[in-house]
């Protein structure tokens, strides 16, 4: 028997059987949609990897020269020498959508800058700030992709996991429960009719033996 109660009727059976066609397509598109999710998750993840392990690199690189430059220059004299951006750049922040999940789309613009690379002078500076300003300035639209990467990366792998909770409602318990209750259905009808042709049988037996 269902695991709830229906009542065993053909127009709930017709209904049921109509419902169970429409889960059973829902479910494919829906798995089809997460195998997809999954597929350029996986992509996203690799080149996340990649470009993150550059971007530590980079930056352990950065911060060693930064020690090395403090150990040569005093406060006073790095603080003058970083108080000008070495590099200025503009942020269009937007939204793509994969597999209908809107995530984050940064556009970089970056602006010229007419004076020289570096904003001090080399003069009275250490060369261990010189690399790491550089490294710093090279690393910042490796940072800012990383980050969309990363939000990109937390946002479908939300949307993965409410699609596997959807596919799996579906495929262990709304459809099985629907073609168990279209079964119980099914078999009531059929004993039905069994037992109204069994009765009129009966009836037709009685009538023909008054009748003789």
């Amino acid at each position: 028997m269902a695991g709830k109660q229906v009542n065993p009727t053909r127009m709930e059976l017709t209904r049921l059987k109509k419902r169970l066609k429409t889960a059973v397509r829902g479910h494919k598109l829906l798995k089809d949609k997460r195998d997809e999710m999954i597929r350029q998750f996986m992509e996203i993840i690799k080149r996340n990897k990649v470009l993150r392990e550059e971007v530590e690199k980079d930056l352990s690189f950065a911060l060693k020269s930064f020690l090395l430059a403090r150990a040569a220059m005093s406060p006073a004299e790095i603080d003058e020498a970083l108080v000008y951006p070495t590099k200025e750049v503009e942020l269009t922040v937007g939204k793509k959508n994969i597999m209908s999940v809107d995530v984050p789309k940064i556009e970089v613009h970056e602006k010229e800058r007419k004076n020289a690379f570096l904003p001090y002078g080399l003069a009275f500076t250490a060369a261990e700030l010189d690399g790491a300003v550089d490294k710093m300035a090279g690393s910042l639209l490796k940072m800012i992709e990383l980050a969309e990467l990363e939000k990109t990366c937390n946002m479908l792998a939300d949307e993965i996991e409410k699609t596997r909770r959807r596919v799996n409602a579906l495929e262990y318990v709304m459809i099985p429960e629907m073609k168990e209750s279209i079964k119980y259905i099914t078999m009531k009808l059929d004993e039905n009719e069994r037992g109204s042709r069994t009765r009129l049988m009966k009836m037709k037996d009685i009538i023909s033996a008054r009748q003789a």
